[in-house]
């Protein structure tokens, strides 16, 4: 008998530069039977990308059961969030965070947004692997934002 997948625990960080300025970092709880409660870091996006990713990061925080004003550089508290926003800003994290062009960041933060569930989860876990992520994440800016 096979035992049900468990949801993985996303967490959304605000992690200050200085005056007024901040990042966001994106933590998950690792997978498999050795994961000690520890969350590790997917992902940090700060200026530009971050501007772009912005309204789908407002969207997941009211899914969340948050409000916009509690995106601030002050904020200590992680947000938490549901899987699928985790895994959805985790990908846009990844995708966004060497692009340089406001149009590219553009088209990947559509193309993302649009994505199913499935093809999200396909990306994710290829963007994520320890090995061959970059090399993934890579074709993925390439298939959503061709240039």
């Amino acid at each position: 008998m096979s035992t049900p997948a468990r949801s993985r625990a996303f967490e959304l960080r605000v992690l200050p530069l200085g005056e007024g300025a901040y990042a966001l970092g994106l933590f998950q709880s690792p997978a498999g039977p050795a994961a000690n409660g520890d969350l590790e870091c997917v992902a940090r996006l700060q200026g530009d990308p971050l501007r772009t990713v912005i309204e789908p990061v407002l969207s997941a925080l009211k899914r969340a059961g948050y409000r916009p004003t509690d995106l601030r550089p002050a904020r200590r508290e992680p947000f938490r969030l549901a899987e699928m926003d985790g895994v959805r800003l985790g990908l846009l994290f990844l995708a966004l965070r060497p692009l340089r062009k406001p149009s590219r960041m553009e088209a990947v933060v559509e193309r993302i947004r649009t994505m199913a569930d499935e093809e999200l989860y396909y990306w994710y876990s290829k963007s994520t692997a320890p090995r061959e992520g970059r090399r993934a994440q890579r074709a993925l800016r390439t298939l959503v934002a061709e240039e």
